[in-house]
């Protein structure tokens, strides 16, 4: 995932939670709302329940290759994805599959809110 299609800055991360827009599974949140720039970009945060930084940090690696297999960054919205403790519960395997599970409901969560 290109540094250009992550959402970085603090700000950016709680105005799009604010929005309150989300979709939930048993280890990932969604919080998404429309982009802002040409491309769709994607915030990963890790909370300090799932481990020492080191365990955070290989979290985070592990996702954005799942979100590099999933995602074309053309879609129509900025997406905030926080990892549950649920996820070093599983494995590999289960975590991408429900990733790409909430990734579906979102895009049809969208398209039924562009057919309005």
């Amino acid at each position: 995932m290109k540094k250009k299609c992550r959402v970085c800055k603090n700000y950016e991360f709680s105005s799009i939670i604010q929005k309150r827009k989300y979709i939930k599974s048993s280890a990932f949140v969604f919080y998404y709302q429309p982009k802002k720039e040409e491309h769709a970009r994607v915030g990963i945060s890790v909370g300090k329940k799932l481990g020492n930084a080191v365990a955070r940090n290989k979290v985070k690696r592990q996702i954005r290759g799942m979100i590099d297999a999933l995602y074309t960054f053309d879609e129509a919205y900025d997406t905030i994805l926080i990892v549950r403790p649920v996820y070093q519960k599983q494995t590999f395997e289960q975590n991408f599959k429900e990733l790409e599970t909430s990734k579906r409901k979102l895009d049809r969560r969208r398209q039924g809110k562009e057919q309005r």
